[in-house]
């Protein structure tokens, strides 16, 4: 099962081609793109299986909003090893999910962030965005993958107790959460990539 959530607007599908690398193999990823191609603005769930192919769903706004109330607890993915494909719902993310708030998920010993319940999460080290290492278990962002590719920054891992964060995600773009800050100019330099990244399908 391939599956994405999307955010198309009027100028195109924000992070394109990044959600592309969900959906192996030329027929999925054509069935993608033909579907995306079509679909009027506003979020849509894709996923491709064997048996029903490519289908869409649409969704209500992100349930993100800037300086939210955030919580930590132990991501549900913790003993695995890298990313993983990005689950359709409910997935082992409904479980720490909770209706107005972020639930920032930490490894096992709860020392460091991992992601969020529904974002990727970025640092910032006075110089340079700060990614989380590519070998802790996370669903694989396509936000995370478009600021790799494109926006100068270094992995480390990122404290549970750091105060500088921000969420990050193709359909919301970039949100702050509660008690912990972000340099506004860095922020923008996100949200304009992403802008950048929004193309219609051809």
């Amino acid at each position: 099962m391939s599956y994405t959530l999307v955010r198309v607007a009027a100028e195109g599908v924000v992070l394109l081609r990044q959600h592309e690398r969900r959906f192996q193999g030329g027929a999925q990823r054509e069935g993608f793109v033909r579907l995306v191609a079509a679909a009027q603005p506003g979020i849509w769930a894709v996923s491709c299986d064997a048996a029903r192919g490519v289908e869409a769903e649409q969704r209500p706004a992100s349930r993100l909003h800037d300086g939210m109330p955030a919580r930590l607890l132990p991501s549900p993915v913790a003993d695995r090893i890298g990313p993983i494909a990005k689950p359709r719902p409910p997935g082992p993310y409904a479980a720490v999910r909770q209706d107005g708030m972020a639930t920032l998920l930490t490894s096992a010993d709860g020392s460091e962030l991992l992601e969020a319940c529904s974002a990727a999460v970025v640092g910032w080290d006075g110089s340079r965005i700060v990614c989380v290492p590519s070998d802790r278990p996370r669903v694989w962002s396509a936000a995370e993958a478009a600021i790799r590719e494109h926006l100068p920054f270094r992995e480390e891992p990122i404290a549970a107790s750091s105060s500088s964060l921000l969420l990050v995600n193709a359909v919301k773009g970039t949100c702050s959460v509660e008690g912990r800050s972000f340099p506004g100019r860095v922020r923008g330099e996100i949200e304009e990539l992403f802008a950048r990244l929004t193309s219609r399908v051809t």
